[in-house]
């Protein structure tokens, strides 16, 4: 239990949403019951709060709760990430040849590709991140990085909009990298942001979709679809997916990679 509100009763809005940034700044993460809780407040509530201060650019929300969102390119080294999306991430680097030209969309689980790249040559590389971008630029092998510009959307952290779109309109790319806020057998990747279309633009101009998910994702359900099955090459997961789920996504034509942890 956070410090910051384990004696907290009853505060107003704001008082509420800088002890749950408190929180989140002490343990990394927060989950919505605990804080309803600690608050004597709804679910609905907290869930309202997480979601504004989501907006606001000051943390992720995740399946029943948030953690923090990571504040610069140094967090994309491999401590800060979990074994299974380190995992993810060198089965999907497998898929990329010297010379590719490809997009990485924002997101920690397409991240965690980046310091994987410095063995590949002479690639070009589309990102919306900034974080990917000034990342890269810091690579010896110097690889050609192009940005989608548009507008700067809070929630995602990343470029998006008609200008994104139209920039990437004007490229054709070997494949695409993008991660999923939550995946469902019967229609495909979901997401918690509402701006879908520039992930639909990346599938449409690359030759190959990869969609990176830890298999947790299959439990989360989220209103919004991303990219359908139809529009997806490759999931890459961990081996923790059921035999049956994996079958499943298969019957959408999706080939499905499932990477083990070392």
């Amino acid at each position: 239990m956070c410090r910051a509100v384990y004696i907290l009763q009853k505060r107003n809005t704001q008082q509420r949403r800088r002890a749950i940034i408190e929180c989140l700044n002490t343990n990394g993460e927060v989950v919505v019951d605990e804080l309803a809780r600690q608050f004597s407040t709804s679910e609905v509530t907290i869930r309202k709060d997480l979601a504004e201060l989501e907006n606001n650019g000051l943390l992720l929300r995740k399946f029943g709760g948030a953690v923090l969102l990571p504040k610069d390119a140094s967090e994309l080294s491999n401590e800060k990430l979990s074994s299974r999306k380190i995992a993810i991430a060198k089965a999907a680097a497998e898929l990329i040849k010297d010379h590719n030209r490809i997009i990485i969309d924002s997101g920690s689980t397409t991240s965690a590709l980046l310091p994987l790249l410095k063995s590949k040559i002479g690639l070009v590389v589309m990102t919306n991140s900034l974080q990917v971008s000034n990342y890269l630029l810091e690579q010896e092998n110097e690889p050609k990085i192009l940005m989608t510009g548009g507008s700067w959307d809070t929630q995602s952290h990343s470029f998006q909009g008609k200008m994104a779109e139209m920039v990437l309109r004007s490229y054709n790319f070997d494949q695409a990298f993008l991660g999923a806020a939550g995946l469902d057998l019967e229609q495909g990747s979901t997401t918690f942001n509402e701006l879908t279309q520039l992930s639909k633009v990346m599938a449409e101009v690359s030759n190959q979709v990869i969609v990176m998910a830890e298999s947790e994702k299959l439990q989360r359900k989220i209103p919004n679809v991303e990219l359908p099955w139809q529009s997806i090459s490759i999931l890459v997961t961990d081996d923790l997916i059921s035999i049956e789920a994996k079958q499943s996504i298969e019957k959408h034509g999706v080939a499905v990679i499932c990477a083990k942890p070392l």
